[in-house]
């Protein structure tokens, strides 16, 4: 059987050096493990197979698939990964099949250590933006929606790259870490108050109504989404957010 050709990169500069107490992989053990496990993906789908390590603490496989090609980006974790779950990646990734998800989550969760913590460099929070303080904000949401129930930190996220994006995620929660990240097009003049604090609000949910379900996940459960509905300027927030999505996805 001919093998599609692959193609290798280390994604991440934090791969080249140890973190904390937990030394990370040489490159020359990435290169030489990276280079078996893409042989092994583009073996089982007949495709090129570019292949990125990351070190990142949120998304451990992300991907975009072409007519004849994959371009693929896993956490280091995966580099010693055994059949069956090099085999659900090209199925997940590959070919669609949602239905590998389970095998994913379930690798993961078995190697947790493997992933930045928090105190780790570059993991460090900074609240304070040019126009907004998140920590104001959290403690205020904190206070008035949970009663201080809320244990969590929370800061800017760094801003990306100068790309076009169809997609934005303007905030996200760690359940590891027990962090808030928020995307900093939001600290900006035009930007309301009341729209961040629902965003801070909407991830400090999160904490509260964690995903559920095994064989699919679900993000935001019903008992989330009803208590979301609570926030009083729900309605105003969605409204402000579709009319206002072009100029977030601008950065």
């Amino acid at each position: 059987m001919h093998t599609a050709p692959f193609q290798l990169s280390l994604f991440d500069p934090q791969l080249a050096r140890a973190t904390g107490t937990r030394p990370l992989p040489t490159r020359e053990e990435i290169l030489f493990k990276a280079d078996h496990l893409a042989h092994r993906i583009s073996s089982q789908l007949g495709m090129a197979v570019r292949l990125s390590v990351t070190d990142n603490r949120s998304t451990m496989v992300s991907f975009r698939r072409a007519t004849s090609s994959l371009r693929l980006r896993v956490h280091h974790m995966f580099l010693d990964a055994p059949e069956r779950v090099v085999c659900a990646i090209a199925d997940y990734a590959g070919r669609g099949q949602r239905s590998a998800g389970p095998v994913l989550d379930d690798y993961i969760r078995g190697r947790q250590p493997l992933i930045r913590r928090d105190g780790d460099p570059d993991s460090e929070l900074n609240p304070r933006g040019r126009y907004f303080d998140l920590q104001a904000i959290y403690e205020r949401v904190n206070q008035a929606h949970f009663l201080y129930a809320i244990q969590a930190k929370i800061g800017w996220g760094r801003m990306p790259g100068r790309r076009r994006r169809k997609s934005i995620r303007l905030g996200v929660y760690d359940h590891q870490t027990k962090e808030i990240r928020i995307h900093p097009a939001l600290d900006r003049p035009e930007v309301p108050a009341f729209f961040v604090e629902f965003i801070v609000f909407h991830e400090m949910l999160h904490q509260l109504f964690p995903s559920s379900g095994r064989s699919r996940k679900v993000h935001h459960p019903r008992d989330f989404r009803l208590r979301e509905r609570q926030f009083p300027y729900y309605e105003a927030a969605l409204r402000w957010e579709r009319q206002n999505l072009r100029v977030l996805l601008r950065g």
